[in-house]
């Protein structure tokens, strides 16, 4: 009986490959072909249908990497088609790694008006359903020779050869060689019965040998393929297909698992390609999936990313309008309500909320569609604030894949309440198919089916299918298994549904599911905290940038009547945006990518610079006067700066520190912390004068840099695995040591080291009436497979590390009690990262890094020493061989005495330092809040240019709060809206008038976000 078995499957495999796939096109006829090579970059869809052409053949050679060559097909149907479905054939020479990982093409009319895609799995066009003969045909392929970049290696080692990660250091030799340009007969009957026999072998191979459905199959099998003639695949087909119609006819049994299937196409705004051939690899796909609706109107297709939509809007108008045809029709559904489908980690609260803002806001505007699912499946885990952000956008569920790749513990649920950090709760998807690129296989659907945790609960989940990543979307393939399994025995039934429906019948199908409170902790893709340090600098500083602008611009034109830069500022705002996608700002995408966003972010600094500088002037007054005003853009009121937006004249300066020297080491004391550097440049001690504590461990020094061998098993740039620690180096060798005093009082101590290649300065200072150190570090980086971090031991007994995240913290163990805590070991954190015991804390804060690890370890003297390293620096090689090489400069501090209002407090004032300008004229807060945890998050005009004033606050501390709030502007009607700034019908914040002119009553839970909007006269 085995032997049977097995000789009916191979008899399966062969007969597939060999006979029948190849029969599928039939008869064919010669297109003529020509070509011509677009210089340099893309050019326009007029520009090249007007090119001229050169002539070409089967054979040709074309295709530096990342150039264009567009080809011209001609040619004639020949009259004895008459009545056959006809089609043409090009493989312009594919790779066999998969659509959107090789070149592409995008076939389009004389008019550039689209019809589809060709990549490695669809090399057909379709040309007519019944020819009449001697029709003409005439087509254009702009084709785009992108690497494989897996095939390559994603790159090469640092130092050797050509990197074909960037235009600007790869070779111009042709990559790829045209195989096949021909018109051809569909045998659309052969191409069913392939997909009749792939859809019940593919079952047969999942069911056990015990079931009786397993044997019926293979007997199937045999008499299809006993019924076709090889010598007449075409004409014996049919009687082939009639063999398999019992088989494809038996139901699903009543409890079968139910799929709603969603045609997608995850594609990477940025990763082994750059923003402009994204713009491409949406147009092919979209083009790809209208095309496939024309035939099969029940496909439906999910699109997230708004930005990926402008970019069909503004650069393939073609494209766009056979996408908002879709629309219409109800087929092309946009989801995600994002502007792209960012990282989660790391962008900052206000840059969050924006991904909703401006993802959101575009869908209304263009369609009038309120997109109620959060599309997020392959970011690099999830922050316990996006349940409150997808609430007050509007939108209800929450999808995602990604935590399948979890590491170690498998992730308990599917379908599940995921609870944030305020309390509010999202109903969440994960996909138990573990793909967002299914092809609706056997293997897919059974393991779907398999993996489901919520079996005799409930018994639905969701499958996207389609090819993904580098785009393409569902296949004619796809859509004709899922018909096929619709109501299959043995198989899970299948139906083509929007995300929207199947949300709905999901908890309708499971009315109580369980409770996942807090971050999804992702346990892979650690290193992305660290990789590509240019990054996350970049981003911290264009947030910080973006308060300050909206802020100083708001309140210019409330005092002033200068005009509010809305236009600029929503520009800017979509361009940090869309470089918070998950490959871009964790650092996980080619050289290109990162290159441009280097340029990107110094154009933005630059951008908002000029927007600051300009409403900072218009309120100072007198340019021209010797006083200077201090604005202060932080939370918090600094050297008696208000809070918020507020600026004063000149304030009287603190004492200076005192600088001595003595056997111990070089001593700095402000009166509030005395500081002790050693011979080695290391914090040997750090004493907070208001308890005398000490913030150092007996025998141990702080800002110890520390360099590790790091070669993760497999994703460089994605993945530290925890054998890194194995190998340290301490880095105390000193090249130079000096120190003195600045004008401002400010004392100093300027360490210079040299390990590897590399070369690291650091200055170690202390301010008058600051309580911290602020370590200033530039490190020329010239390392490769290196980690290095920044290791400061404190002398505290911490049980978790508090580590600030949007809108509020997440609590962490630094304990290792269970493979949940130990897979811990590199976590995330924004300004500031906080340990401490009951009744005394320190903070680490900082101005652009992520990354951190806490550990802790009992001492002899029975003491227990916490140590938090900062991760400052990595050199993996792929996807990017020159990674983080060059120049970074970093600040990091350390707060000793720190609660976590001093945590928050301190965090802000490190990243918005205050800045002073020419003016004789002070400047009152638009905005005033008397208790500091309550956080002023933003401060600006309304996104409609109604000119109202929208002022959005979070509860930081995790406590009940309750403060005044103030607002100095004329202002008529009030409210509490949701981020897209509509009024809330039942807010769950307490606000209301005390009866003074601009002052409101505000009740918060702990890490409650509340936006007022107030209409202005």
């Amino acid at each position: 009986m085995h032997d049977d078995r097995v000789h009916t499957e191979r008899r399966i495999r062969r007969i597939l490959d060999e006979r029948l796939r190849p029969a599928v096109h039939g008869a064919t006829a010669p297109l003529t072909l020509e070509f011509w090579q677009a210089p340099g970059e893309p050019v326009p869809v007029d520009e090249g249908l007007a090119a001229g052409y050169r002539p070409a053949a089967a054979g040709q050679v074309w295709g530096p990497v990342w150039a264009t060559t567009w080809f011209h097909l001609t040619g004639t149907l020949p009259s004895g088609w008459a009545g056959r479905e006809v089609e043409a054939v090009v493989d312009l020479g594919f790779s066999t790694t998969g659509p959107g990982f090789s070149a592409e093409g995008l076939v389009m009319r004389p008019d550039g008006s689209p019809v589809k895609a060709l990549n490695p799995d669809s090399i057909w066009v379709p040309i007519t359903a019944a020819a009449t003969g001697g029709e003409p045909v005439d087509l254009y392929v702009e084709a785009a020779s992108n690497p494989d970049l897996f095939g390559e290696g994603w790159g090469v080692p640092q130092g050797t050869g050509t990197l074909v990660g960037d235009i600007e250091t790869a070779d111009r030799e042709p990559r790829y060689r045209v195989r096949r340009v021909e018109l051809a007969v569909f045998e659309r009957e052969i191409w069913n019965l392939v997909l009749d026999i792939e859809v019940l072998d593919q079952l047969m191979h999942e069911l056990s040998t015990d079931e009786p459905r397993r044997w019926n199959i293979l007997r199937a099998l045999e008499a299809a393929l006993d019924a076709i003639d090889l010598r007449d695949v075409a004409g014996t087909a049919g009687a082939a297909r009639r063999a398999l119609e019992p088989a494809l006819a038996a139901p699903a049994v009543a409890s079968a698992h139910r799929v709603s299937a969603v045609g997608h196409a995850h594609i990477d705004t940025a990763w082994l390609w750059p923003l402009r051939e994204t713009v491409r690899k949406v147009a092919r796909t979209a083009a790809n999936v209208t095309q496939l609706m024309d035939d099969h109107p029940e496909l439906v297709f999910a699109m997230s990313s708004a930005q990926q939509w402008a970019w069909m809007k503004e650069h393939r108008p073609a494209v766009w309008e056979r996408m908002k045809e879709k629309v219409g029709t109800g087929q092309f559904v946009p989801v995600g309500g994002m502007w792209v489908e960012s990282d989660t980690n790391l962008p900052g609260s206000e840059a969050l909320a924006r991904q909703f803002v401006h993802g959101k806001r575009f869908f209304l505007d263009e369609f009038g569609i309120e997109t109620e699912e959060v599309w997020l499946p392959d970011s690099f885990g999830y922050t316990a604030a996006l349940p409150q952000l997808v609430a007050l956008s509007g939108s209800r569920w929450f999808l995602t894949q990604k935590m399948s790749w979890n590491q170690t513990d498998r992730f308990p649920h599917h379908t599940f309440w995921w609870e944030g950090l305020d309390g509010t709760r999202v109903l969440t998807h994960l996909p138990p198919v573990d793909t967002y690129n299914s092809d609706l296989s056997g293997k897919d659907l059974a393991h779907a089916v398999r993996n489901y945790a919520e079996k005799g609960m409930a018994s639905r989940s969701l499958v996207p299918f389609g090819h993904g990543d580098g785009g393409g979307g569902p296949t004619r393939e796809m859509v004709g298994r899922a018909s096929r399994l619709a109501n299959l025995e043995g198989s899970a039934r299948v139906e083509i549904e929007p995300p929207a429906d199947f949300f709905r019948k999901a908890l309708e199908d499971h009315p109580a599911p369980s409770v996942w409170a807090g971050e999804m902790y992702l346990q892979a893709h650690r290193a992305c905290y660290t990789t590509q340090h240019a990054m996350k600098a970049g981003n911290r500083r264009s947030e910080h940038l973006l308060r300050e602008a909206e802020l100083w611009a708001a309140t210019a034109t409330v005092r002033t009547g200068a005009g509010y830069p809305s236009e600029r500022l929503d520009a800017i705002w979509k361009r940090v945006l869309t470089n918070q996608f998950h490959d871009i700002l964790p650092g996980s995408a080619i050289a290109w990518v990162h290159r441009q966003a280097r340029d990107t972010y110094a154009q933005i600094a630059a951008e908002l610079e000029q927007i600051i500088g300009e409403a900072q002037r218009a309120l100072a007054g007198n340019p021209a006067s010797t006083d200077v005003v201090t604005f202060n853009a932080a939370p918090h009121a600094r050297s008696g700066v208000p809070a918020g937006g507020g600026a004063i004249l000149a304030a009287s300066p603190d004492a200076p520190v005192v600088l001595s020297h003595n056997d111990i080491g070089t001593v700095l004391d402000n009166g509030l912390v005395r500081v002790v550097v050693d011979g080695r440049g290391l914090l040997t001690s750090v004493i907070d004068a208001a308890t005398g504590r000490e913030a150092v461990p007996p025998g141990e020094a702080a800002n110890l840099l520390q360099l590790h061998q790091d070669l993760p098993y497999e994703w460089d740039a994605w993945e530290v695995d925890r054998h890194y620690t194995a190998q340290v180096t301490d880095i105390t060798q000193v090249d130079s040591l000096t120190s003195g005093t600045r004008e401002n009082g400010v004392a100093w101590i300027e360490i210079a080291r040299t390990f590897g290649a590399s070369r690291a300065t650091q200055v170690l200072s202390l301010a008058p009436g600051a309580r911290r150190v602020d370590v200033d570090t530039e490190v020329d980086w010239q390392e490769c497979e290196k980690f290095l971090k920044a290791a400061f031991p404190l002398d505290v007994r911490a049980e978790v590390s508090t580590a600030e995240m949007q809108f509020g913290y997440v609590r962490r163990a630094t304990t290792t009690n269970t493979t949940w805590e130990r897979e811990q070991f590199e976590i995330p954190a924004h300004r500031y990262l906080h340990v401490g015991e009951p009744d005394y804390g320190i903070a680490v804060v900082n101005d652009s890094t992520y990354g951190h690890d806490v550990s802790r370890t009992v001492r002899g003297d029975g003491g227990t020493t916490t140590t938090v390293r900062l991760s400052l620096l990595r050199a993996p090689r792929f996807p990017d061989p020159h990674t983080d090489l060059g120049v970074h400069r970093l600040t990091y501090a350390l707060v000793p005495g720190a609660t976590l209002l001093d945590s928050t407090r301190e965090g802000h004032w490190i990243n918005l330092p205050a800045r002073t300008v020419p003016g004789d004229r002070a400047v009152a807060p638009l905005v005033e809040i008397d208790e500091p945890g309550i956080v002023l998050s933003a401060v600006k005009l309304a996104e409609d240019d109604s000119g109202d004033l929208v002022v959005r606050v979070y509860e930081s501390l995790g406590v009940r709060q309750r403060t005044a709030l103030r607002v100095d502007a004329s202002f008529g009607s009030w409210a509490v809206v949701d981020l897209l700034e509509r009024p809330l019908d039942h807010p769950a914040a307490s606000v209301r008038e005390t009866g003074r002119t601009g002052e409101f009553t505000v009740s918060l839970r702990p890490f409650q976000i509340l936006t007022l909007r107030l209409r202005r006269p």
